[in-house]
């Protein structure tokens, strides 16, 4: 049904809208594998050109909208050279603030590189925005006659997501102007893996044979993604294990090389760096970001970093000592050498800034692959940004020497590409694991062998329990997309039944307090007609197997349907 749904549509274009980078990609329907995307955003100072932009918002002075990406990191830094960034606000790496965040709600707040606040809502609608209007402003420069109506929208997320974040991001693309019906959410990591049934190189050959069975590893530049899939003899995808992972990702590495340089240069240098000189602490992040790129394992060469000399000035100031005395301090003498504007590092210590997010991935790789289910994975799939780092290719493959480990080109690209052809065919993936147990809060008859006393309620002169978590589906089960698991209830009120929804990492909840379990939301269910309570019964079904759930209700005396998406951010 999804699929005869989009054919309508002239093209899709898809959002990768990423931690550390975002960029747009698109294909029409008449050659849906030809995948274009935006061909080059120009950094400026460090003249880079990147087929994706960095995360990053800037707002004046008067809280509206300036900038977005490279313009708006170098807008912001020539603003701070003149001293004319006050009250401007920049916003970087935000989109963490949705990892695992169970008080997200529609009035989350999020800081800017200076610790102002602003309503993170406004601020991710007006990346997608942006995002969309540079691909509108793109598609009317290559050909003519595209309508706004016309694009299937696909904006990717990681798949560790909870509920709650996932909406999060449909509702700011709602507020970006992004038709709702024409917006369809991807998890990243299976973007990736339909990418790479399609791209004629290693990963096609390894991957498309019928039952083969891999792991797939998004790492990207916030999070580590980590599923199974099988490839089916219809050509679908089959998940087989839930997507789980963690903030394992590429911006903990540069934390780590900015913790390292503030015990170097000292924390009040770096601070006066970022306050007098923003073009040169700009600078520093983007030339690291592509240098921790090239790292490798066995180097032995000094790694060579370009380091601002107004930063060895502002130390030597703040910290009343020479850096050479302080290279003597440290025992760094044979290890660092700075001279100018260069600084030379021993490469043991550059390696020793991936240590905690790539064992963190290995370890739970390894977790999942000891599972007796998994013994089948041959092939281990590494995409995202961070994947397409030497050093961590090289640990990767260390660790699982007896897998084949398949980096595709332009691995940071994979997400995205696939994201497009997901757009084109939904029902590409056939069977998805839930992450969660999803069910009903509901009051059944008391059972003092079964039901805890503290749990006992009277209705209606009657004992009951309440509380009971009545499960739809377990976690760890597998469902195909579009799936209805269906309840029959009796009501205990008259007019109307508040259906609470809640979800549970434990597969078998027994209470909707344990500790486990989160209220997801609710419906309201109007049952008016009728005289007696076995006249309001209704049906509950909840729809799973996509990105997002679905909760339908219908009356069975007056077949009135009531319908809804959970509310998760209330």
């Amino acid at each position: 049904m999804a699929q005869s749904k989009l054919s309508s549509h002239l093209l899709v274009a898809a959002f990768d809208f990423g931690t550390t980078y975002s960029g747009y990609a698109f294909s029409f329907r008449d050659d849906p594998l030809k995948v274009q995307t935006n061909q080059g955003w120009n950094a400026g100072s460090e003249k880079l050109i990147s087929l994706k932009t960095p995360t990053c918002v800037l707002l004046n002075d008067k809280g509206e909208f300036h900038a977005f990406g490279f313009e708006a990191e170098n807008k912001y830094a020539s603003l701070a050279e003149d001293d004319e960034h006050h009250g401007w606000m920049l916003f970087r790496r935000f989109k963490m603030l949705l990892h695992n965040n169970q008080e997200l709600s529609r009035k989350t707040l999020v800081d800017d590189i200076n610790g102002k606040s602003k309503p993170a809502m406004t601020i991710f609608s007006m990346s997608i925005n942006y995002l969309r209007d540079h691909l509108l402003k793109e598609l009317n420069n290559r050909t003519t006659g595209i309508e706004e109506t016309d694009i299937q929208y696909v904006i990717t997320v990681p798949a560790i997501w909870n509920d709650n974040a996932k909406q999060f991001m449909r509702e700011a693309a709602e507020q970006a102007d992004i038709d709702t019906s024409r917006l369809k959410l991807a998890w990243e990591p299976e973007a990736a893996s339909i990418w790479c049934q399609i791209i004629k190189t290693e990963a096609k050959c390894a991957l498309s044979g019928d039952g083969t069975k891999y792991m797939v590893v998004d790492l990207g530049g916030g999070t580590a993604d980590i599923s199974v899939h099988e490839k089916c003899a219809d050509g679908t995808l089959k998940e087989l294990h839930k997507t789980s992972g963690g903030p394992w990702g590429g911006m903990y590495v540069d934390q780590n090389y900015f913790k390292w340089l503030e015990s170097f240069y000292g924390q009040r240098a770096l601070e006066r760096l970022k306050l007098e000189d923003m073009t040169d602490f700009f600078d520093l992040l983007r030339e690291f970001e592509t240098k921790k790129r090239s790292v490798t394992s066995d180097s032995k060469e000094m790694v060579n970093f370009r380091i601002a000399a107004s930063l060895k000035e502002m130390s030597e100031e703040e910290e009343n000592t020479t850096l050479q005395d302080r290279l003597a301090a440290l025992s760094l003498q044979e290890k660092v050498s700075v001279k100018r504007d260069r600084m030379r590092i021993d490469p043991s210590i550059v390696r020793s800034w991936f240590h905690e997010p790539i064992d963190n991935v290995i370890q739970h790789m390894n977790e999942i692959l000891a599972e007796p289910q998994m013994r089948q994975v041959t092939s281990i799939l590494l995409v995202g940004g961070f994947g397409e780092s030497t050093y961590v290719q090289g640990k990767i493959r260390k660790a699982f020497a007896e897998k084949r480990v398949i980096v595709p080109e332009e691995a940071g690209l994979a997400v995205l590409k696939g994201a497009v052809r997901f757009g084109h065919e939904p029902d590409i993936v056939s069977a998805r694991v839930m992450s969660y147990t999803y069910g009903i809060a509901r009051t059944k008859r008391f059972d003092p062998s079964k039901h805890l006393l503290s749990k006992k309620v009277f209705v209606n002169g009657k004992e009951k329990v309440t509380d009971i978590f009545d499960i739809f589906v377990s976690s760890g089960e597998t469902i195909k997309p579009g799936q209805v698991v269906t309840q029959r209830y009796t009501p205990n009120n008259f007019e109307r039944t508040t259906l609470c929804i809640y979800c549970s990492t434990d597969p078998h909840p027994e209470y909707v307090t344990d500790a486990t379990c989160k209220k997801l939301g609710q419906l309201q269910v109007k049952h008016e007609e009728g005289e007696a309570l076995q006249d309001k019964k209704f049906i509950v079904s909840l729809v799973f197997g996509d990105t997002e759930i679905i909760v339908k209700a219908i009356t069975t005396k007056t077949c009135k349907d009531f319908y809804t998406t959970i509310d998760c951010l209330t």
